[in-house]
């Protein structure tokens, strides 16, 4: 397993040289075509030769052919896929597959709907009020509210019982998020139908108005549909900082919203699971899908909710993020926590595909890893040739082609954010902000490969939310 996780990160570093050698090779190639000797700098010690023409027709149109080719190609393979498992018949290696699960179920009564919510929570107390005001104050309330207090060390148990939930407190669990949520599921998924929903959220996650009742709903009217995933926006405050990912948020719900609901990773802020899928992906740990048999959640992991996306489409399950199931989750502080959440994302992402390795469903996460590769590249590139081209001339050179591609870069970041209101927007428009913030997760992204790469030991990075202030009494 450490083998191939560590092939994981060659071969991402492997694709990220390639891409480097084939910038260095384009540029090569259009300084020797026709139309005069580039212009030349000094810098230090450095020779900075640079071209005040655009590049060539033809050097454009390969360049966006290539970028549509490998778009088009991803979405076609993705669309393949997803039609593939939904017609699938195999029950062997497809047990969830929307046509067997609708062949299984036809006629058989399985009762009125049930909901059960499952809250982890480790040292909570700050923010456990809050989410559970979200989920009685829900058109539609659950049947049922477990927190399941991990190791607390703080008031997060006593808190929930005094508003009248049920607490369900781990013995000896080592294992973290996911360690708590198996030994929960354990004496729960054995009583459960098919109609008893199951949903598992953060204990600092608040639910938007109506997520349960159009969660319950499009449940009841898709019997095959095994698991719906939330779409999630950043809570207000932390100063810039918050700013910076909310607009990244932003930009992921927008893109979830345009693929109708196919989902990369079903949000462990909040999803809603059909027990049969829980049962199922226990069933094929250690056989289909990597991990122990028996758990419901991988405790290996990083990022248990990217890895149970990755087991349920592997299994064949039809999973979404509807655009009227939302929530307000709550955001990194500080660049320190920030830098610590981000790499165990990225280090969980990378781990989960050295786990499942080459399969049609992770093809879109290994084209989605490469491109973040190469998007490294290509900024870090453009940001340094700026560095270097301001202190090399003498006065300012404009480049009407550079500076037209940089207007419809600017154009884009505007319109993607542009629901997220006018604060969102002035930071997108003045670009060189969110540039360097980009720079920011690249800087964690290289640092995931390379650490995964060189096996070095992850960290879980745990942060504590601080104790909001006018909580209001749940009744």
């Amino acid at each position: 397993m450490r083998d191939l996780q560590r092939t994981v990160g060659l071969l991402i570093l492997g694709t990220a040289a390639a891409g480097a050698a084939l910038l260095w090779a384009s540029l090569s190639w259009t300084t020797g075509l026709p139309g005069g000797r580039p212009s030349r700098a000094v810098v230090g010690v450095w020779d900075v030769f640079y071209d005040t023409a655009a590049p060539s027709a033809l050097m454009i149109g390969l360049a966006a052919g290539f970028a549509l080719v490998f778009a088009a190609g991803v979405a076609v393979l993705e669309k393949r896929v997803s039609t593939r498992d939904r017609r699938s018949a195999d029950r062997l290696n497809r047990p969830l597959a929307p046509k067997i699960v609708m062949a299984e179920t036809r006629g058989v009564r399985a009762g009125p709907v049930t909901l059960t919510v499952l809250i982890p929570a480790h040292n909570e107390e700050g923010c456990i009020v809050h989410t559970l005001t979200s989920l009685r104050e829900q058109s539609r309330r659950p049947e049922r509210i477990i927190v399941v207090a991990d190791n607390c060390t703080d008031g997060t148990a006593d808190i929930a019982r005094t508003l009248g939930v049920e607490v369900f407190e781990t013995v000896g669990n080592v294992s973290k998020k996911a360690g708590a949520l198996n030994q929960v599921l354990y004496g729960l998924l054995p009583i459960q139908g098919d109609n008893d929903l199951v949903m598992v959220m953060d204990a600092d996650t608040v639910l938007d108005q109506g997520f349960l009742e159009s969660a319950v709903r499009m449940m009841s009217d898709d019997r095959a549909l095994m698991a719906i995933g939330g779409l999630f926006r950043g809570e207000e405050g932390h100063g810039l900082l918050g700013q910076f990912q909310r607009n990244e948020y932003t930009r992921y719900a927008r893109d979830l919203r345009r693929r109708r609901g196919r989902v990369f990773v079903l949000t462990g802020t909040a999803t809603v699971f059909r027990p049969r899928a829980l049962r199922w992906v226990a069933e094929e740990r250690d056989s289909t899908i990597p991990g122990v048999p028996g758990d419901v959640y991988d405790t290996q992991v990083l990022t248990e909710d990217n890895e149970i996306t990755l087991a349920l489409k592997t299994l064949g399950a039809l999973v979404i993020s509807p655009p009227d199931c939302t929530v307000v989750t709550e955001l990194m502080p500080t660049w320190r926590a920030l830098w610590k959440q981000r790499l165990r994302w990225q280090r969980g992402a990378l781990e989960n595909l050295g786990s499942y390795g080459f399969r049609p469903q992770t093809l879109r996460y290994w084209a989605q890893q490469l491109g973040i590769g190469y998007g490294v590249i290509a900024l870090s590139t453009y940001l340094t040739l700026m560095v270097v081209m301001a202190v090399s001339f003498d006065s300012w050179v404009w480049f009407p082609f550079w500076a037209g591609i940089g207007a419809l870069f600017t154009l884009e970041r505007l319109v993607s954010v542009w629901e997220g209101g006018w604060r969102a927007r002035l930071l997108a428009i003045l670009l060189f902000p969110e540039l360097f913030y980009a720079m920011f997760l690249d800087v964690i992204y290289v640092k995931g490969v390379l650490d995964i790469w060189t096996g070095r030991r992850a960290a879980w990075g745990h942060t504590v939310q601080p104790r909001r202030i006018g909580t209001k009494v749940l009744t």
